[in-house]
């Protein structure tokens, strides 16, 4: 499994997420809103003026269901970056909307949601990702 950290600061880890300041996170990034973990779309920054601190607005879409949504803090504000896994899985069988696939590293055993648009088969390799416990197939091979 690859373990990827996105943002330099690194603060407490709790619950699979990393305390970053908004400063240091880039568009292409991951960040926490709400409990779920969204992709950075967009990032705005703008002075109010000389009384007042930069603020800054995300714009978001959530990397499970595609939702969209925006975040507006100040710049020095602490926000939650998840700790994302990958890894590769060969799928033993479809069993309705459950992909039924052995870990190619550790041959654990895991059940992930089938994705729309996606050719998968028994004996195939996927790409899969998990982030705050929730797993998503992100490619086919």
């Amino acid at each position: 499994m690859i373990r990827e950290h996105y943002g330099v600061p690194v603060g407490i880890v709790v619950a699979g997420t990393e305390k970053v300041e908004i400063r240091t996170l880039k568009v292409g990034r991951f960040c926490v809103v709400d409990e779920s973990a969204y992709k950075i779309l967009k990032i705005s920054k703008s002075k109010p003026g000389k009384h007042g601190s930069a603020k800054a607005r995300l714009d978001l879409e959530d990397i499970f269901t595609g939702s969209k949504t925006s975040h507006v803090g100040t710049v020095t504000d602490k926000i939650s970056v998840p700790v994302i896994e990958k890894g590769s899985a060969t799928v033993t069988h479809i069993q309705g909307v459950d992909v039924h696939a052995m870990d190619a590293k550790t041959f654990e055993m895991m059940i992930l949601p089938m994705e729309d648009g996606l050719n998968i088969e028994s004996g195939g390799e996927i790409q899969w990702m998990e982030a705050l416990g929730r797993f998503r197939i992100i490619r086919d091979h």
